[in-house]
């Protein structure tokens, strides 16, 4: 009964918070975004790069400039993996395996941060701070680039031009995500959130036994990681650790910097567009799954052993049941895959839930830029449905659904499950990696599950029961990332070039209203009964199947 007394009043001062930031920072990411003027520093990159920035880009050339970057990136960071154990600052930390490499430069170049490696024991300050701290910023920033086109193309009039990439990412970097960052990390760090270079200490504990205490530029780090929905962490025990997350008030932080963009980021396309109503649709329905899921999951956890403290397995004393769950909750529902509690141990119910926030395509907010262009997605698959229903031409804000757009739309909905479904398979047909499942039956199938689920959503949580850490796991996983990235971005943008191509229509009398309550409540429904019809035999074997026994 204390932790829900503790626990209401923190989700209320969460929204509240939320609430409070959606209008001033949706309103800047639309200036920022539609500002004609480069600041300086800005000009500087763009010399140092050679690019033009007034010049545009379709969605061809807007795609090539992303891979282009993604590519770079993910070669400089394995490079820079390899050879961190040859590099100042090693303090003793131990590096990487090959194939570990390979997963870690795939996953934060995408978003993800899954981590195959023990955070203080694999990578070294310089790796930590100049390759997986740089990534968090750029990996967001193309996300949010990609958003971005996406708006444009449904407010241009039959044109090819999506904007320019390396305008939108310099902007976002620059003007959105520094700034945010700087404020965050000086807030956690007076919050006790470790920032230092010292070397590590090795302390003497009560029963005589020598224990290695390491510090490191956390603070500067955890910043980013949770405003970037980007994940993992500086140490193996993730926002579990007192170092990165000391407290009840610097947990309920970063669950609102893993939540703030994405919210906000609906009140900006409804600026965009030129409709805020639209924006209050979309943010309607992202609150509406994110508040399902907080409350399914707490309820799981509170009921599970006691109805008194609930399950405290595997969560922080200084946290408790209600605050462990609302950062899991929030953190599968955003793309991020920080935790501050450990979700293998979680009820059967608990973490059904929190899987089944991620295999709804994360969309409740979901990740930086990667959320939003989701919901998009998700609302034109709900309008051709209503289309079909009533016998009329679907269309979306003046442009039409047709063909080729649902096409698009389709795949992109199709690449996730297909991913998940067949890795996932085939790690439990194959003796090797079935081996590697530290459960059997329905719970060692939720763990396979939620690893590929995490990877494809680029997501970056795990269940933690699963030793992951093995050449068929650390490709088959950065295969998942890769794909569940770029595949559906590539989607996002030739659909970008479609709509845009288009003249808009204008509203007629039969036209659907795309920002009611009836709306969301369409578009809540499909993106349920899609995920359900897809993945409910899977999590009937898993989490379901386990709750029951």
């Amino acid at each position: 009964m204390s932790d829900a007394v503790s626990g209401l009043p923190t989700i209320a001062l969460l929204v509240a918070l939320l609430a409070v930031a959606y209008h001033p920072l949706g309103a800047w990411m639309a200036r920022v975004f539609t500002d004609t003027r480069h600041w300086r520093v800005e000009r500087l990159v763009y010399r140092v790069v050679r690019v033009e920035p007034d010049s545009q880009q379709g969605w061809r050339a807007y795609a090539t400039s992303v891979m282009a970057f993604s590519v770079v990136g993910i070669v400089a960071l394995f490079a820079l993996v390899v050879a961190q154990t040859h590099l100042p600052l090693r303090q003793g930390a131990a590096g990487m395996g090959l194939t570990t490499a390979v997963n870690t430069a795939i996953s934060f170049v995408t978003n993800t941060n899954w981590q195959s490696y023990a955070g203080e024991v694999g990578a070294t300050p310089v790796l930590q701070t100049l390759g997986l701290t740089v990534q968090n910023f750029v990996s967001a920033a193309v996300g949010l680039a990609v958003a971005v086109a996406l708006i444009r193309a449904l407010t241009r009039q039959a044109g090819h031009d999506l904007g320019n990439f390396w305008v939108d990412f310099v902007r976002g970097v620059v003007r959105v995500l520094l700034p945010l960052s700087f404020v965050a990390a000086v807030v956690l760090l007076a919050g006790g959130v470790v920032q230092n270079l010292s070397n590590p200490a090795t302390v003497t504990g009560p029963s005589g036994a020598h224990q290695v205490i390491r510090g490191g530029l956390v603070a500067s780090q955890e910043a980013i990681k949770e405003l970037g929905t980007n994940g993992g962490g500086y140490f193996n025990a993730n926002s579990a650790h007192p170092f990165e997350n000391p407290n009840a008030v610097t947990s309920l932080l970063e669950v609102f910097l893993l939540l703030v963009v994405p919210f906000a980021l609906t009140r900006t396309y409804g600026l965009m567009v030129g409709d805020r109503r639209q924006g209050w649709a979309l943010g309607g329905f992202a609150a509406t799954l994110w508040g399902a899921g907080v409350a399914l999951t707490t309820w799981a956890e509170a009921h599970a052993s006691s109805a008194v403290t609930g399950s405290m397995e595997g969560k922080e004393q200084r946290f408790g049941v209600w605050a462990s769950t609302l950062f899991a909750a929030s953190t599968t529902s955003t793309s991020t895959g920080a935790v501050n509690s450990m979700h293998e141990s979680f009820s059967p119910l608990g973490g059904g839930v929190v899987l089944t926030n991620m295999v709804l395509g994360e969309v409740s907010p979901g990740g930086v830029g990667s959320g939003l262009y989701g919901i998009v997605v998700i609302a034109l698959i709900s309008v051709f449905v209503a289309g079909l229903m009533v016998g009329r031409t679907p269309e979306y804000l003046g442009k039409t659904i047709g063909r080729q757009e649902m096409t698009c739309a389709a795949l992109y909905v199709l690449v996730m499950p297909v991913l998940v479904l067949v890795f996932a398979g085939l790690s439990l047909a194959v003796p090797g990696p079935r081996s590697a499942m530290l459960a059997s039956g329905p719970h060692g199938l939720t763990e396979v599950l939620y690893a590929y689920a995490s990877a494809a959503n680029n997501n970056g949580s795990a269940f933690a029961g699963l030793g992951a850490d093995t050449p068929w796991y650390n490709l088959t996983l950065g295969a998942c990332m890769l794909l569940g990235r770029f595949v559906p971005l590539l989607l996002v943008l030739r659909l970008a070039g479609l709509l845009a191509e288009q003249h808009p229509r204008p509203a007629t009398a039969g036209t659907m209203p795309t920002h009611t309550p009836l709306f969301v409540g369409l578009l809540t429904g499909i993106a349920v009964i899609v995920a359900g019809l897809t993945f409910f035999p899977a999590l009937a074997l898993g989490p379901v199947a386990e709750a029951l026994s």
